[in-house]
């Protein structure tokens, strides 16, 4: 009789253990998963700021500079693509090529000196420089933390338990191809 009570309350104790890891492991996933969620939510509200901005540095340029209709022409395309994203998927490679198209501008404000003295455009691309800053800490602090979440869902035992409640690898916020190319704007 107490050898049948020790098994039992052995087996109890044991299922009590698993019971109660299996609740912290399922709970740090979540907790893991917001931590993703808030901080895509800090990009977008940085690449909302830049997308704002935008309008503004374009117009301000624009009128200084009409014949560059190819630069704006990319902006404005890029800046309708990151608008109509609805993936991150999507975001990530819209916001790479208003990204590529707002570098190309920068390219063209540095070639005309009456732009870079002007104090709007120098405001607007002061502005527009923090923002960017602002926007690749924010991608650096995302990518960390789906590399947490990432790793904790396809390690051992965590895999197990993000299986059964569907939680899934997140995508990292990578560069788009030739982003390490400097653009060249050439006013032959």
């Amino acid at each position: 009789m107490k050898k049948g009570l020790i098994i039992l309350i052995a087996v109890l104790v044991i299922a009590g253990i698993v019971v109660m890891s299996t609740f912290g492991s399922y709970n740090s996933l979540v907790a893991m998963d917001e931590e993703v969620n808030n901080q895509w939510a800090n990009v977008e509200s940085k690449l909302q700021l830049r997308f704002d901005l935008i309008p503004n540095l374009v117009e301000t340029v624009k009128g200084a500079m009409a014949h560059e209709q190819e630069v704006f022409t990319a902006i404005a395309d890029a800046r309708a693509r990151l608008a109509g994203a609805g993936s991150t998927d999507e975001k990530v490679q819209a916001s790479n090529e208003l990204e590529g198209a707002l570098s190309r501008l920068l390219v063209v404000v540095e070639n005309y000196p009456e732009l870079k003295s002007n104090q709007n455009v120098t405001a607007l691309m002061d502005t527009l420089a923090g923002t960017e800053n602002r926007i690749s800490v924010e991608r650096d602090r995302y990518n960390g933390v789906v590399s947490k979440y990432n790793s904790a869902i396809r390690s051992f035992p965590k895999n197990i338990m993000a299986g059964m409640f569907g939680f899934e690898t997140r995508p990292y916020f990578e560069a788009s191809p030739g982003a390490d190319v400097a653009p060249k704007v050439n006013f032959d």
